[in-house]
């Protein structure tokens, strides 16, 4: 939590009606281009699983590339925003391997488990305990879950370069409304989020094999966690 926000409550402000539309773009824009490149790093975690489970899908960016690098896997996504998966839906239409789901990834309920579960950009909004929990009562045996966010560079330099590419895109939220609001609270939530501590220690807890990969200039990561029980 910081200020009087818990990080639940910042979803339905980020994701709402009035920018899903211009989530693609955005998230495109705002990452110079590597949103793409992090999402390849996940894929590279994939080989060849026959279910993957995508929570917090949003637009299904991932979704959709998950599909067309396995072709032959049934692929659920997951999202709590129903105007997002609409979107969704319209540019899967070509995907029959893809089902959606309106669902809350902490109270996920669904009747089946996955050889892997993928969530891009939701870590940091989940209580590590809740998430990782539910996960693992969804995941095959040997199976693996697959979590990327946003991370808080270390090296003073780059922060000074991160905290002033935020003030940049704050101003650029008046120019977008309907994303100002992202801007302006976003980089406090990443900043008071050590997510990967807090998840890699709940996944040893739980008995997973952990690894952990940074990327660019540790401005985000990716932690898997492997059943190997």
């Amino acid at each position: 939590m910081f200020g009087q926000k818990h990080p639940q409550d910042l979803v339905p402000v980020f994701f709402n009606s009035g920018n899903f539309n211009s989530y693609d773009r955005i998230v495109n824009y705002a990452t110079f281009g590597r949103d793409n490149h992090w999402k390849h790093a996940i894929l590279k975690e994939l080989s060849a699983e026959a279910t993957v489970l995508d929570l917090a899908c949003g637009t299904c960016i991932l979704t959709e590339q998950i599909a067309k690098k396995l072709q032959h896997a049934q692929i659920v996504g997951v999202d709590i925003t129903e105007k997002y998966l609409e979107k969704a839906r319209e540019k899967l239409i070509s995907y029959p391997n893809i089902s959606l789901v309106h669902q809350d990834a902490e109270k996920l309920s669904l009747s089946k488990k996955f050889d892997c579960i993928t969530a891009s950009y939701l870590p940091k909004y989940c209580t590590s305990d809740v998430l990782i929990k539910n996960c693992l009562k969804h995941l095959n045996p040997d199976g693996k879950i697959i979590l990327h966010d946003f991370t808080y560079p270390t090296n003073s330099m780059l922060q000074k370069l991160w905290n002033s590419y935020f003030k940049l895109l704050y101003l650029a939220g008046f120019l977008l409304p309907h994303w100002k609001q992202v801007f302006v609270d976003l980089p406090h939530l990443i900043r008071s989020r050590d997510w990967v501590s807090e998840y890699s220690k709940t996944m040893q807890d739980y008995g997973l094999s952990i690894s952990r990969q940074d990327l660019t200039h540790n401005t985000s990561s990716i932690l898997v966690g492997t059943d190997v029980s």
